[in-house]
């Protein structure tokens, strides 16, 4: 009795094993960069230079600024002691003064520019899903695996070529 209890049980498990290998067999796989494909849509090759546009006066003031920064101190290293004390006062409040702004500038500027980045990518991001989605529907796919989490792909079930052709055209750079 015992014997026949563990054999009907070694049969269910070569059964189930069987099953699962054929239904493995049969299912439909994809991979994609997903970093990759955002980073090479339209929209965000767009942005990127939008971006850079947008913030390039506030770019060449910080850069304009640092410049005046070490015009000054090389003006205090240059005059050394020979500078009046009252000129090398001077210099140094307007440089620590200069520095201070540099900071805040610099700082806000990169605040700003990473919030607007997220937002972007965010947008993006949220945006290739749906169009991964719809590509696996059509092509009948059943599994869509990210390659950043892959440790080996068959160069033949990469999508990512295919779902940035189908994002650039869902969502055209304007």
């Amino acid at each position: 009795m015992l014997r026949n209890t563990f054999a009907r049980l070694f049969v269910l498990a070569a059964a189930a094993s069987a099953m699962a290998g054929i239904a493995a067999a049969q299912l439909k796989v994809a991979v994609i960069n997903s970093q990759q494909a955002v980073l090479q849509t339209a929209e965000i090759k767009k942005a990127s230079v939008d971006l850079e546009a947008k913030y390039k006066p506030r770019t060449a003031e910080i850069e304009k600024l640092r410049k005046d920064l070490e015009a000054i101190q090389q003006k205090l290293q240059a005059g050394g002691n020979k500078l009046p004390q009252r000129e090398a006062a001077d210099l140094t409040v307007e440089g620590q003064r200069k520095q201070r702004d540099l900071q805040r500038m610099s700082q806000d500027l990169q605040e700003e520019v990473d919030a607007e980045r997220n937002e972007i990518l965010t947008r993006s991001s949220q945006r290739l899903q749906a169009v991964v989605r719809k590509l696996a529907e059509e092509r009948g796919l059943d599994v869509v695996v990210d390659a950043g989490s892959t440790l080996y792909v068959k160069p033949a079930l990469d999508i990512t070529k295919d779902v940035v052709a189908a994002f650039d055209q869902a969502y055209p750079a304007k």
